[in-house]
């Protein structure tokens, strides 16, 4: 009798090995909701310092919340290893981003998705945002579809990806 073996998940956990053995930098995004508690964007800020700090490279978005106390902990490490892509231009950012996000060294814009509805245009720059990194690290609600969207995404492309719920 003759047995089946599920390749695509012995694939997932090789890549996912291998991952956690590199010891050299990662590229590693942090992308996560915009409603978060102060108390959990301190900790997301702390991870991001850490993760810089130990030479990982670092990517997110713009957004208040997650991705802002992403980017004050890559900034406080090393803002050289900081990337910040949005999904519109800069001026399309909320006001309390802006400030902020003009401070970033490696700022890009999709002036392109201006036309967009911001949840779409947040889409294409997540899946990005995803190209470009080895891990992803998401904070969600159980209802963050786009999130949680780009989180099925990630993990079709074999990146290996860390989700943490907030509810």
């Amino acid at each position: 009798m003759s047995q089946s073996v599920d390749i695509s998940g012995v694939d997932t956990l090789v890549q996912e090995l291998a991952t956690i053995q590199q010891t050299g930098s990662k590229r590693i995004a942090i992308l996560g909701s915009r409603h978060v508690p102060i108390t959990h964007q301190n900790l997301i800020e702390m991870m991001s310092y850490a993760l810089v700090l130990a030479g990982n490279r670092l990517m997110t978005s713009g957004a208040i919340g997650t991705n802002s106390a992403a980017i004050r902990g890559a900034m406080r490490a090393d803002p050289n290893l900081l990337t910040v892509i949005l999904p519109q231009s800069l001026e399309r950012q909320p006001r309390e981003s802006q400030e902020q996000l003009k401070q970033v060294m490696h700022l890009v814009e999709n002036p392109e998705n201006n036309h967009l509805p911001l949840a779409e245009a947040s889409s294409l720059c997540n899946a990005e945002i995803v190209s470009r990194c080895q891990q992803l690290i998401c904070f969600a609600f159980h209802d963050s579809r786009t999130l949680l969207k780009t989180c099925e995404e990630a993990e079709a492309q074999r990146k290996l990806v860390t989700l943490f719920y907030f509810d």
